[in-house]
């Protein structure tokens, strides 16, 4: 088992492109191609957790949080990211991070704290536009099945809950070899007529090159006919924030002393109470204000996230209860999440979560 093999299974559930601009995530230290002994899963890559991954004997943490998030001019240990830089390169630690594409994704980080509450019906709170492609290619009649086949096994289709989707149409191609080719049918140097279906699809962007050369081993033209298209459709299985409904209403109290049993918290900062039942609710992992105007215009009544600065807790206008729970207990169930993933595929492999609470923030109750 290699770390790149770890990383690509984690990376097809929620791919790297779809990390924010600001984002470090990705393999921040290590090589792709070592031999991983084991996987220590968690929020925060601190000193703690890679004295601990060595006494477990494994070769690679797997983070929430980048440690490197801006760029190092100088690693000499003047802090604790320079000083976790140097034990893991010591210690032959490779360092992976896995953050906001993991916010991004509908099963994702999201997709934990939603469950956690027993939303139903969830979709995302704030699409994600521009990250689909159209694909249209045109194929001889007789080898179709086989071309759609390739495409869909290499991703690409899917709309919604919905698979293999794509649209067919018949049309005659022409064409005339030049010389030096070996045409599929045809003649050098003579037009040639051919039958043929138009097959048009879509896929995400980052599996442009997988779809592409998949077509290319099914197709039997020397040179394929292909069309590949920027879309601004939006799609509602990627972006930030989730929001669902609860399965009964309940009281602005009764919610927030849920949110106090789910997560572990002694305190949750919120809005003045509107005195109306919650049953539609909107979350996002970690830092989450940006998305108040998104919950409003969703027609939840809370939105439970983190990280709300004072002047924040003004823009809920008296309209939405914003209930701030913490950022690392906003995202704790997160390594439940990654663990689960890994153990999921590779059953015989030591994906562990750590022991170590790496919040560093405390409460004086």
């Amino acid at each position: 088992m290699t770390i790149a093999a770890i990383i690509a299974h984690l990376e097809s559930l929620a791919p790297a492109a779809l990390q924010e601009s600001y984002d470090n995530a990705g393999l921040i230290t290590g090589s792709m191609e070592t031999h991983c002994t084991g996987a220590l899963v968690c929020l925060d890559a601190t000193e703690e957790v890679i004295q601990e991954a060595i006494s477990k004997k494994c070769n690679l943490v797997i983070a929430h949080h980048p440690v490197v998030f801006r760029g190092l001019k100088k690693i000499n240990g003047k802090n604790y990211v320079e000083r976790v830089e140097i034990a893991a390169i010591k210690n032959d630690i490779a360092v992976y991070a896995i953050h906001t594409n993991l916010d991004n994704v509908l099963h994702g980080v999201n997709g934990m704290i939603a469950s956690k509450l027993g939303l139903q019906e969830t979709r995302v709170l704030a699409e994600k536009e521009s990250f689909l492609r159209k694909l249209q290619v045109f194929v001889p009649a007789d080898y179709a099945g086989a071309v759609r086949s390739a495409i869909f096994g290499a991703g690409a289709g899917h709309i919604g809950n919905y698979s293999e989707c794509s649209f067919n149409s018949e049309g005659l191609g022409t064409f005339r070899p030049g010389k030096g080719t070996t045409p599929f049918s045809g003649e050098e140097g003579r037009q040639q007529r051919e039958p043929e279906i138009k097959i048009e699809t879509i896929l995400p962007a980052w599996l442009t090159q997988q779809v592409l050369t998949a077509i290319r081993h099914a197709h039997p033209y020397e040179e394929v006919a292909l069309d590949l298209l920027p879309l601004h459709n939006i799609s509602n299985r990627m972006g930030s924030g989730l929001i669902g409904e609860l399965a009964v209403p309940e009281s602005e109290t009764a919610f927030l002393e849920r949110l106090k049993l789910v997560f572990g918290l002694t305190v949750v900062r919120h809005t003045a109470f509107l005195n109306k039942s919650i049953r539609r609710v909107a979350v996002c992992g970690g830092a989450g204000s940006f998305l108040i105007t998104n919950a409003l215009s969703a027609g939840a009544d809370v939105l439970v996230t983190a990280d709300c600065k004072y002047h924040e807790f003004f823009d809920a206008d008296g309209k939405i209860m914003l209930a701030d729970i913490g950022h690392y207990e906003s995202e704790q169930f997160t390594i439940d999440l990654i663990v689960g993933v890994l153990q999921e595929k590779f059953p015989t492999f030591a994906a562990l979560k750590t022991v170590i609470k790496t919040n560093p923030v405390h409460y004086f109750v």
